[in-house]
């Protein structure tokens, strides 16, 4: 495995009501791939705030409870900039593999966003395999990188 790839570890995983038909299909998935998943909610589609589920994640992650993690809301706009309040989160909403990728290689993202009413299953589960697999790529991207801030 190349230094760097989160395709090791338990991944955390959070959304709110407009992101949990996809939270389930994404978990389902990762499980199938043999990986642990803590689910951090929510359950229903019962109207929910999307900021506390961004906040769990970012406390699972501060404790070291997971390598990494998956965000959804509606749009995923949402819980990604509530994500991004905290320091040691660098969340990036992606729409496809493309974005999933240089996230990973340019960004050093922990956290991987989507929308559940934007996104297509198939297309979110393909994302979220290449977010896994690609490492940071370092180089020119690690100045860029620092000026945000450690993680």
């Amino acid at each position: 495995m190349a230094e760097g790839v989160l395709d090791a570890g338990v991944v955390a995983i959070a959304g709110d009501h407009g992101g949990v038909a996809l939270k389930d299909v994404l978990k389902a998935a990762l499980e199938a791939d043999g990986r642990t998943v803590l689910d951090l909610g929510t359950e229903g589609t019962a109207s929910v705030d999307y900021p506390v589920f961004a906040a769990r994640m970012a406390e699972a992650l501060a404790k070291g409870e997971a390598a990494c993690g998956v965000l959804i809301c509606g749009t995923g706009i949402g819980i990604s900039i509530a994500a991004n309040r905290f320091a040691h989160v660098r969340a990036a909403l992606v729409h496809d593999a493309f974005g999933a990728r240089l996230c990973r290689q340019h960004n050093d993202a922990n956290v991987i966003a989507f929308g559940g009413r934007t996104i297509g299953e198939e297309v979110a589960k393909d994302c979220l395999r290449v977010f896994l697999s690609t490492p940071f790529e370092g180089g020119r991207h690690e100045r860029r990188v620092a000026m945000m801030g450690p993680r």
